[in-house]
């Protein structure tokens, strides 16, 4: 529809131009007997041709000069039929104009908003590993700031580029069609400028691409102030993160100077470039006149058309400079839309629908990037048992939790529930076995019912609180004005570190699963809020299957299986007492925390 109506505008636009030649020849150049020659002719059968079309303009236009009373009173009637006429051919254009804006908004909007939606989908099925190589801040640049970029450069230019092209199409036919020699000769010229435009069009990519890193970067810079603003303060380090921020935001400022300087080129360098060749056709043309092979009315249209070019070809430049500039915003947008998802469901994938033996890790390795972080690691876990894991930081606990609901999968050996590689069961049916609750409480910007339910789209509001009773969570719940519907803020930051935990425990009850993974659910809490979020914990982990990482190795005294995970491999292993007995790693860990 969009080309349609583009079409029927330009059309129009070449009628109202064309206009000017008979309105011309009534003015200035034709004489009487000529437009008694064009009446006498009569009125021809129109065979869908140029040549008839105009035949029959002429005699229509003719006869209303002849028959009028005077011949004088027939040239004015005919100017003012020529200026009715071309009044209705800029409305039209006009009219379609508009209508073909007012259906290219959907389009647009269309794709913005698919774009948004699949970008967004990707964010959430990319794997782990994916978001611990890239910057967050980045990441937000390229679902706000590339996807706007895309709105006002690569789709209004490609728009243009639908539009315009069709313009200029016509115009030079028309103008072909009046003079072919001159029009070949204003061919020969374009090659020059369609030069000129691409090679400042390329260079202009360059700087936008940069530009755009550039910006991802003081968005990862934004958002890494704001998340560690209280050490800023606390270290009077702000003149420090303001000068980091200044030469940030510096080269920043040099590079969109740089770029909208190669931009705001476009137009008046086409425009130069137009005039010039204006000029030469002017001086070509008037000689051909000048030698009797060409009307004056026609090559003062001719020219006109050529006026009418120099717009969509400007329209065109500017178009193909903004999508250039768009382009990097597409291809860093590409890099997301387009990044390899490793983790994903085999063709053949079977459901986990139940849990009812045990899980075997079956000679697990592990690395990030070169070092193994897990070394053959073997274990079982029965079900209804717990087993706890402890050890000193970065010896690997937290990535062996992590490998259970796949959010990483192991480089050697398999993980089984019930006898079932989860590589080859469906994600989803792995992970709705599970419930997580771990160190950084995970809360949402939203009320306290929809946190606590998140994920549980048939709970009940009866369910939530049953949930948030067996996490000790109600009674503090219950005392705010606003109850279960108290918007918590920002990553539950209305909340005490207690209140959070509990509330994030909640949700790991109301979801009811068979198998817990605690990852160190306790280590950040005061010691009353920590006996709190304990006997919501014990609550949790009754007649459930739980997979343990403690720092405060009294709180997993009584699980039936404790691992040391020392350098990625399980040092000792066995009950607390059995442990303490052998007087190694977990005996010392004991002393030093006993110590303290």
């Amino acid at each position: 529809m969009n080309l349609f109506f583009n079409l029927l505008a330009v059309i129009f636009s070449l009628f109202s131009m064309t206009l000017l030649i008979p309105f011309l020849d009534l003015i200035f150049v034709k004489g009487d007997d000529e437009f008694q020659e064009f009446y006498n002719k009569g009125l021809v059968t129109f065979d869908f041709s140029i040549e008839s079309a105009i035949d029959i303009f002429n005699y229509h236009l003719s006869k209303l000069i002849i028959e009028a009373p005077s011949i004088m009173d027939g040239k004015g009637d005919a100017l003012l039929f020529l200026c009715v006429i071309i009044v209705f051919a800029f409305f039209f254009k006009n009219l379609f104009g508009y209508l073909a804006l007012f259906v290219m908004a959907k389009v647009r909007n269309g794709v913005l908003r698919d774009l948004r939606e699949g970008t967004y989908k990707k964010l959430l099925v990319l794997p782990l590993s994916y978001y611990s190589e890239e910057k967050k801040g980045d990441i937000i640049s390229k679902m706000s700031n590339d996807v706007v970029e895309i709105e006002w450069s690569v789709l209004l230019g490609i728009e243009l580029i639908f539009r315009e092209p069709l313009s200029i199409a016509l115009i030079l036919s028309t103008m072909i069609y009046i003079s072919p020699e001159l029009t070949i000769f204003v061919f020969a010229m374009l090659p020059l400028t369609a030069l000129l435009i691409g090679k400042v069009g390329n260079s202009l990519k360059r700087t936008s691409t940069k530009g755009q890193e550039m910006a991802g970067s003081i968005i990862a810079s934004l958002e890494e102030t704001l998340g560690g603003l209280r050490i800023i303060k606390a270290f009077n380090a702000e003149a420090t993160s303001i000068k980091k921020f200044e030469n940030l935001n510096l080269k920043y400022f040099n590079l969109m100077v740089n770029m909208y300087r190669k931009r705001d080129l476009a137009s008046p360098m086409s425009e130069f470039l137009g005039v010039g060749i204006l000029v030469i056709i002017l001086w070509f043309g008037g000689k051909i006149v000048l030698d009797g092979e060409m009307d004056p009315s026609e090559f003062i249209a001719f020219i006109m058309l050529f006026s009418q070019i120099i717009s969509p070809a400007k329209s065109l430049a500017k178009a193909w400079y903004n999508v250039q500039k768009g382009a990097a915003s597409a291809d860093r947008l590409g890099e997301l839309v387009n990044a390899k998802n490793t983790i994903t469901d085999e063709k053949d994938a079977v459901d986990i629908s139940s849990f009812s033996k045990s899980i075997e890790y079956k000679n697990v390795s592990f690395k990030y990037d070169k070092d193994l972080v897990l070394k053959n690691v073997s274990l079982s876990l029965e079900k209804g048992k717990t087993i706890a894991l402890v050890g000193a930081s970065g010896g690997g606990k937290s990535t062996l939790a992590d490998l259970l609901p796949r959010f990483y999968d192991p480089i050697e050996g398999d993980i089984l529930i019930d006898g079932t590689p989860i590589r080859k069961a469906g994600i989803k049916s792995v992970r709705n076995q599970m419930g997580i609750v771990t160190q950084q409480s995970i809360l949402f910007n939203d009320s306290i019912v929809n946190n606590i339910a998140f994920g549980s789209e048939n709970a009940t509001m009866e369910d939530v609180i049953e949930a948030a009773k067996i996490a000790n969570a109600h009674d503090f719940i219950s005392k705010f004005p606003d109850g279960y519907q108290t918007n918590i803020g920002d990553g539950g930051g209305k909340l005490s570190g207690g209140q959070k935990q509990r509330i994030s425990i909640a949700r790991a009850i109301l979801k009811n699963p068979p198998i817990l993974i605690l990852d160190e659910a306790t280590s950040a809490l005061d010691t009353e809020s920590e006996q709190l979020v304990q006997s919501a914990l014990n609550n949790l982990m009754k007649n459930r299957t739980s997979l343990v990482i403690a720092h405060r190795l009294s709180t997993i005294q009584n699980a039936d299986t404790i691992l040391v995970i020392d350098a990625g491999e399980i040092a000792e292993s066995g009950t607390h007492d059995e442990l303490i007995s052998l007087k190694g790693i977990y005996y010392n860990l004991c002393q030093l925390q006993s110590f303290a």
